[in-house]
């Protein structure tokens, strides 16, 4: 992952709505929600919604899908792979033993 869409993904992730909606959709995989669904959950405004998942499909931290009249999104959990990936490049100093208590963290998670 580059640093300019690592940057793009952390600010699309710095909006509370933005974040309740990754993690709202996280939770619903491997299928997603379809967008009314995300908006009564979440008790979201469509109009309001759609900028929001606009945001975050723009950094890639969501894939949409038409299923006939509906658009179902869903985390794109590969995008947030590598960016937990390009996070922990730089934090062990190449020592993955310096990062053990962390790497442990991920595994409980």
């Amino acid at each position: 992952m580059d640093k300019e869409l690592a940057i793009e993904s952390f600010a699309a992730f710095a909006q509370d709505s933005r974040l309740a909606i990754f993690r709202l959709l996280v939770r619903e995989e491997p299928n997603g929600l379809p967008v009314g669904e995300i908006s009564r959950r979440l008790g979201i405004l469509p109009s309001t919604l759609s900028g929001h998942l606009g945001v975050l499909k723009r950094a890639r931290l969501l894939k949409s899908t038409r299923h006939q009249r509906e658009i179902h999104y869903c985390a794109n959990l590969e995008a947030m792979n590598d960016l937990i990936g390009f996070m922990l490049e730089d934090c062990c100093n190449g020592q993955l033993e310096n990062c053990s208590e962390m790497l442990s963290l991920l595994k409980s998670a």
